[in-house]
């Protein structure tokens, strides 16, 4: 009887979770693409837990075009809780059966947003992995988190 609240907890936190399928049928960045559903409605997506370099910043395109790699013209799922300030569903993204935000970190394509993260998060331990072998944006010794780079303040 005292698991009862443990498994209703557990459940309905499971029901706040939706799920979006579709095919990717573009890739904006290292951590946002769009997915299109059998209605051929499209959703601009962004997953979660994760931070793309910038526009501007070193690795932006290579970020970019591993995200491709991974989702582009590929049957896509995302469970997805919230939407952001743009409008974009913010969620796990499965492409073809791969777990496409671990993905992006294992392969130093993006940083783990600690804002987002819960502790303990397993993609802590991939972005150390690919940190310590200096994998993707971490051959760059400067290499800096994109919610760092947006707040810099202009050269006088």
């Amino acid at each position: 009887m005292r698991w009862l609240p443990i498994i209703f907890l557990a459940l309905s936190q499971g029901a706040l979770a939706e799920t979006l399928s579709g095919t990717v049928v573009s890739v904006v960045d290292g951590d946002t693409l769009t997915i299109q559903d059998a209605g051929k409605r499209r959703h601009r997506v962004r997953l979660a837990e994760i931070d793309a370099p910038e526009r501007q910043q070193a690795f932006y395109a290579q970020s970019g075009q591993s995200l491709y790699r991974l989702c582009f013209k590929k049957a896509a799922q995302v469970e997805w809780q919230a939407k952001d300030e743009n409008q974009r569903y913010v969620g796990q993204v499965t492409c073809a059966g791969v777990d496409a935000n671990a993905e992006q970190v294992r392969r130093g394509m993006a940083w783990v947003s600690p804002k987002f993260t819960k502790p303990g998060s397993p993609l802590y331990e991939l972005e150390t992995h690919a940190r310590l072998r200096g994998i993707g944006l971490w051959a760059d010794p400067k290499a800096r988190p994109p919610w760092e780079w947006r707040t810099r303040k202009p050269a006088p």
